[in-house]
């Protein structure tokens, strides 16, 4: 039998477990379509859906085209509320029969599972990606993680078909202090993958605010002692349910602080439209106070502010750039602005990915660079540091520029460029900062469309492997993998 490794806190850790305080929260879910279809959902509610929307996705149940089976459905009383005076805030949570109409796309493009050297946690970059959890208070429709939330399986680098793991801190604090004893005695760089010191870890999954505050803690705590520098919590709970950054939540970012002051703590919310933050009238309008500020939702001024107020940690805003929802460069420049003035800080935004029955919600590359540029023409230069990425198997990549006329002497360059450049970079990035430049397809969703029109690639975007062809895991991840039969590589 394995043997899997044990956690005990250490003192220090547990004196500031012991200050921890959990409370309930009232979220006010409705799971699920049938208590529409049933009319058991709050009666203020029920008019959530047309009834031709019931209609249309009742005929789908139990067919090849079940939106629940793509994607589970689930909407919190505040997220509602928010939605009856926004039609893309409904689309954001709302099925539609579209989103089913094409079923193809990758269950991973980026090929994200073949950096998992342990159940639950991927190790691509520089930092580590936890799933340690695998739902939200409420879920998109537009979702990247649709394979986790509706827990899918998915095919492992090794051949294996499983579904997703989630994170275990036993697990997790072992592969970190085997990496960086690895790195230690190797001079600082990992001596097979040539990473340095695994410093950064970001709580992923699902949504990891939807734990309480007692298991968050454990987190923080075990990976503040495995001497993680730096911790991410990515969530949209902000959101969904804002009231969850209430004093008890604060009160255990404050003790952590204390305790652990040499860790810095990163928020990475997700704000798809302004909707979600500004205020509205009765008539649709954003309210204005007597300045001619534009005024947030109480509550989630009241969360944005107290995360604010906290000056040793970071906020940063990032989101898919989505199909009638907010490829709108209105609605982009008044996210960012916004967001910016109560002291956060722009981050990404996205492109679409060619996931599963994805193509209902994607906006063309070109598309999407052109809205965020012109979202940014009224921004100020500390408003728009925000770029636009999309997810290649390489790592991250900027889509840098878009131009409407030729290069001269470039052949294929006749309608204008793409200029992609690759902004992180797997295991020790070696390609990092690298261009590829394609001839301009508006019609571009993927890297895909781009292949029979590249012009200069020294990023190798549209010639790459993958580390190994015969399915097994390559040496470069698997020699740092930490056992669990309790011996050493």
């Amino acid at each position: 039998m394995i043997k899997k490794p044990d956690y005990t806190p250490t003192d220090r850790e547990q004196a500031f477990l012991d200050t921890v305080e959990d409370t309930k929260h009232q979220r006010e879910i409705v799971n699920g379509l049938k208590p529409f279809f049933d009319e058991k959902a709050p009666d203020d509610m029920l008019s959530f859906y047309t009834n031709d929307e019931v209609v249309s996705l009742k005929v789908l149940k139990g067919t090849e085209r079940d939106v629940e089976k793509r994607m589970p459905v689930k909407i919190t009383r505040h997220y509602f509320e928010l939605a009856q005076k926004s039609e893309p805030i409904q689309r954001i949570v709302k099925p539609s029969a579209a989103e089913t109409t094409d079923l193809t796309g990758s269950e991973d493009p980026g090929n994200q599972m073949d950096f998992s050297p342990v159940e639950g946690l991927l190790h691509k970059y520089e930092m580590g990606l936890m799933y340690v959890v695998s739902t939200c208070s409420a879920h998109c429709r537009f979702c990247y993680r649709e394979e986790l939330i509706a827990r899918k399986e998915v095919e492992r680098h090794d051949g294996t078909v499983a579904k997703k793991g989630l994170a275990k801190i036993p697990e997790i604090t072992a592969y970190i202090r085997e990496h960086n004893e690895l790195v230690k005695a190797n001079g600082g760089r990992h001596p097979d993958t040539g990473r340095e010191k695994l410093r950064e870890i970001l709580l992923s999954g699902g949504d990891p605010m939807v734990l309480n505050n007692s298991k968050l803690a454990a987190w923080f705590g075990a990976l503040a002692e495995a001497d993680v520098e730096s911790i991410r919590i990515g969530t949209k709970e902000m959101a969904f349910y804002p009231a969850r950054f209430d004093d008890a939540f604060f009160a255990m970012l404050d003790s952590f602080h204390e305790a652990y002051p040499e860790v810095a703590m990163h928020f990475m919310l997700h704000f798809e439209h302004p909707d979600e933050i500004l205020a509205k009238d009765d008539d649709g309008n954003y309210i204005e106070d007597e300045q001619g500020f534009l005024q947030w939702v109480p509550e989630t001024g009241r969360a944005m502010r107290g995360l604010a107020s906290r000056g040793w940690l970071s906020i940063q805003n990032q989101t898919p750039i989505i199909k009638d929802i907010n490829d709108d460069p209105i609605a982009l420049r008044t996210l960012q602005r916004e967001f910016k003035r109560v002291g956060g800080e722009n981050h990404y935004f996205f492109c679409g990915r060619d996931i599963v029955a994805y193509k209902a919600f994607n906006v063309p590359i070109e598309t999407a660079w052109q809205a965020l540029n012109e979202s940014q023409k009224g921004l100020s230069g500390i408003e728009n540091h925000a770029r636009l990425s999309i997810t290649h198997y390489k790592g991250k990549t900027e889509v840098a520029a878009v131009t409407n006329e030729p290069i001269p002497g470039l052949p294929g360059s006749e309608n204008g460029v793409v200029i992609f450049k690759l902004l992180r970079n797997a295991l020790s990035a070696p390609d990092r900062g690298k261009v590829c430049i394609v001839g301009r397809n508006p019609d571009a969703v993927w890297f895909d469309d781009y292949e029979d029109r590249v012009l200069f690639d020294e990023a190798g975007l549209f010639e790459y492997k993958r580390f190994t062809e015969t399915g097994e895991a390559p040496a470069t991840l698997a020699s740092s993998m930490p056992r669990t039969d309790g011996g050493c590589r």
